[in-house]
């Protein structure tokens, strides 16, 4: 369990002197998924001490999908946790006044993508019109492909969408039996080069370039919790700025940290991995010139009005209860560079 809250004198003290192991507070954090590359950045903040430096001690625990950590942080198992935002809203919406809201964006841009094939006459977005579209039922991509046809004015009646399996999904693409698939960007991608795809003949159609406004995962966090450790709260996410940085700066050591974690990993995909999230879903140019973590409002706003068509909400949407950022260090704090 977490520690309660960290006496005034006693966060002071952080600021002045080294931590003692015994002075630690505890802080669990969920994952939305596997150790793979993407999570590097908090091992590294772990193990170059940056938690450690803000009176933090981190366990991380992997997860099973972009929903996991939602549930897990709202019932206060975990203080804090990691999660696709657009899940959260609809969790939110499904469940007014559960205490947990997101309070750091990490994926500036979101991973939904459609990852196609050259030789299956995928070159662009304007090829999915009478092609064949394998989507997992539960994918997050596919969840938003509404989204992306109808800012395109793509014509969904003349795509053949065939429900694939996680497992099934880039193998059919590589045997030719799907055109083009749902998925992330730097998931699919790898997983279809690793079938033996020459990466000229793959398509990467990010949901984010072709006029997608939604955010993608962040941080979320027990809001109960929060107001009662704000200091806690802004010192892991600074400790997590410093773990991203790391990251950009030597992805090789992000992927080792991963693999450290998951010995039966890969790290050289892994760094392909991370480097892919990085340089997609990560260090954005609004990142680069606004900070590691915070939202553009009017931004959400339009995120907002697009998920309406996909989702019918049961209460008027409404940002301020998706995000806060109030519990994020100074700008300062946060700014990254590639």
């Amino acid at each position: 369990m977490f520690h309660r809250p960290l006496s005034a004198a006693f966060a002071a003290s952080l600021l002045a002197a080294p931590v003692l192991a015994q002075d630690l507070t505890d802080v669990p954090f969920a994952l939305d998924w596997r150790f793979e590359g993407p999570s590097a950045p908090y091992f590294l903040a772990i193990d170059n001490g940056y938690f450690e430096e803000q009176g933090l001690s981190v366990e991380v625990t992997a997860g099973e999908g972009s929903l996991d950590a939602i549930p897990k942080v709202a019932t206060g198992a975990f203080p804090m946790g990691f999660a696709d935002i657009n899940s959260l809203i609809r969790f939110l919406d499904q469940n007014p006044g559960a205490p947990v809201t997101a309070v750091m964006m990490i994926y500036d841009s979101p991973p939904f993508a459609i990852v196609g094939r050259v030789s299956q006459g995928i070159e662009g977005i304007e090829d999915l019109e009478g092609s064949t579209l394998g989507a997992p039922p539960p994918d997050g991509a596919w969840a938003q492909f509404p989204i992306l046809a109808e800012v395109n004015g793509i014509d969904v009646s003349t795509i053949t969408v065939e429900p694939v399996g996680f497992p099934t999904r880039e193998p059919m693409l590589a045997e030719g039996n799907v055109d083009a698939v749902t998925g992330f960007n730097f998931s699919s991608y790898l997983s279809l080069a690793r079938l033996g795809i020459p990466e000229e003949d793959i398509t990467t159609i990010l949901f984010s370039d072709y006029g997608v406004e939604l955010y993608g995962n962040a941080i979320i966090v027990n809001t109960d919790f929060a107001a009662e450790n704000p200091e806690i709260v802004t010192g892991f996410l600074t400790a997590v700025a410093q773990g991203v940085q790391a990251a950009i700066d030597d992805p090789a050591a992000g992927a080792a940290a991963v693999i450290d974690r998951n010995p039966a990993g890969d790290v050289e995909l892994e760094q392909r991995r991370l480097e892919l999230a990085l340089d997609a879903n990560i260090v954005t140019d609004w990142a680069l010139e606004n900070g590691l973590g915070g939202i553009d409002p009017d931004r959400m706003a339009a995120a907002l009005e697009q998920m309406q068509l996909v989702y019918e909400f049961q209460n008027a949407p409404d940002a301020s209860l998706y995000f806060t950022d109030a519990y994020l260090p100074p700008a300062e704090a946060r700014m990254i560079s590639e």
